[in-house]
């Protein structure tokens, strides 16, 4: 048997991406795997997690289509995850995939970011949130009245980044 997509994503620095490019190639080439992937979101290692992240994302770039059975259980279970990096990449996630969510999906996925956008204090995640809700929001007027008193708040972050970012998508949005 093969070497599980857990063992494979264990160890190395947790910041370096480890094996993970090697099991988005096995997924790629064997798209029966993408299951074995997804459950990693479950595992008790945060860096398992971590990666499991990045490899959905980077399976979603090339074959977003394979995602589609899996938008419901991304709103349902993964938003569910306390972990700064699950958030951040469900924005990703959620912004590739909108083309193929049905108007509850998006729903959902819009509120899961704006609890987020709302609430969260990592500053992937509010960079995130904030860039794919301000997308969004040019078709829809609601959510942009909802997102413009959020980024003026968040234009005074203490964080470069985050300040920056709602600077930009405030004007961008104004204008």
């Amino acid at each position: 048997m093969s070497e599980s997509f857990e063992d494979m994503l264990t160890g190395g620095h947790p910041n370096s991406l480890g094996r993970t490019i090697e099991v988005v190639d096995t997924v790629l080439a064997n798209p029966e795997r993408l299951e074995d992937l997804y459950q990693c979101y479950f595992s008790d290692d945060e860096v398992v997690r971590l990666r499991t992240s990045n490899a959905m994302k980077r399976v979603t770039r090339e074959h977003a289509d394979w995602l589609v059975p899996y938008i419901d259980r991304l709103t349902d279970e993964i938003s569910k995850i306390d972990q700064a990096s699950t958030q951040w990449t469900l924005a990703n996630l959620f912004d590739l995939l909108e083309s193929y969510m049905s108007a509850e999906q998006k729903q959902k996925g819009q509120a899961i970011m704006q609890h987020n956008l709302a609430n969260h204090t990592d500053w992937i995640v509010l960079n995130n949130s904030m860039q794919v809700l301000a997308d969004w929001s040019k078709s829809d007027p609601e959510l942009q009245k909802w997102l413009l008193p959020h980024l003026e708040r968040l234009s005074t972050d203490g964080r470069k980044s985050v300040a920056k970012r709602a600077t930009k998508l405030l004007a961008k949005l104004s204008g």
